[in-house]
């Protein structure tokens, strides 16, 4: 199933935020004009590397099956599409943290999906046509229609283990809010709000957004004085075992669409950090204040 028209470059490449920027009119924002594929090729600068991680066709693949998947509920598709696109799209941190291979992938190679996954549906107060956010197509790494996923997976993963990553991505407010905290950098505490997350679903807890939020929120606030790496030491990730893992790009399969894949083996957190870290952050879920919904300005829930 091919949802676009447009011939998908065979390779990626990069990008730049002023020249994507250029090429998102409010046509091509509200799903009315495509995008100048040429023009797009012509501004891209092609990647100095062989390797078929930076082939596009899997991508594609993984991409189209996610909207034909969850095409009844689209922001599903974020917990099935994260892990699966960080374990096809094998890149160093260095590498990700280039916003010219998002820009790339958004406006080249998948903008269907981006307007598919993130376009709102129906017309705007005064009758115009909706029109997805610019970041979508080109934004900061917790915005990016692509970034976000990547990003997510690889900061919520578990050594390879995706199933955190796979929870995070299962609530919009986890992504949304966690991903833009420095604090996630620090593996246990990335995995604490995860499992807190996953408590929270589990018991059926009301407002579960409103909690997220207010949880990452107190999390946040308190790292500025608590140092989490000091309360909760971590190992140092496997350099080696991460760059192996890229290196087996070259060999390895497909991603399994029925089962999560495995990620770099490149540890994992220590148990006790994580589970300190978890009962602090219960905590700070018992405690902080959720948000004020009413025009009265009545008590928190």
């Amino acid at each position: 199933m091919n949802r676009t028209h447009t011939e998908i470059p065979a390779r990626l490449a990069l990008l730049s935020g002023d020249r994507a920027t250029g090429f998102l009119t409010h046509g091509v924002r509200a799903g009315q004009e495509a995008l100048p594929h040429v023009a797009i090729l012509r501004a891209s600068k092609p990647i100095q590397d062989s390797s078929v991680r930076w082939n596009t066709d899997p991508v594609r693949e993984i991409v189209e099956e996610a909207m034909y998947r969850f095409d009844a509920v689209r922001t599903d598709a974020d917990a099935w599409l994260a892990p699966r696109l960080h374990a096809t799209l094998r890149l160093t941190r260095a590498e990700a943290a280039d916003a010219g291979l998002w820009n790339f992938l958004a406006l080249a190679v998948a903008p269907d999906f981006v307007l598919w996954r993130h376009l709102p549906r129906g017309t705007a107060d005064d009758g115009a046509s909706r029109k997805i956010n610019s970041a979508r197509f080109v934004g900061p790494h917790y915005s990016q229609a692509f970034a976000r996923l990547w990003w997510s997976a690889e900061m919520f993963r578990d050594g390879p283990d995706y199933t955190p990553a796979e929870i995070a991505c299962g609530n919009q407010d986890m992504i949304n809010t966690a991903l833009r905290l420095a604090a996630v950098d620090h593996k246990p505490t990335a995995l604490a709000l995860v499992s807190v997350l996953k408590r929270l679903t589990d018991d059926g807890a009301t407002r579960l957004g409103d909690r997220v939020n207010a949880l990452c929120t107190a999390v946040n606030v308190a790292g500025s004085t608590l140092m989490y790496e000091v309360i909760a030491p971590d190992d140092p990730p496997r350099h080696d075992a991460f760059t192996e893992w890229i290196a087996d790009a070259e060999s390895a399969p497909v991603v399994p669409w029925e089962r999560l894949p495995e990620g770099p083996d490149d540890g994992t957190a220590r148990r006790s950090s994580r589970e300190a870290l978890s009962r602090m952050f219960e905590r700070f879920a018992a405690e902080a204040p959720l948000r004020n919904r009413t025009r009265s300005g009545a008590v928190h829930d």
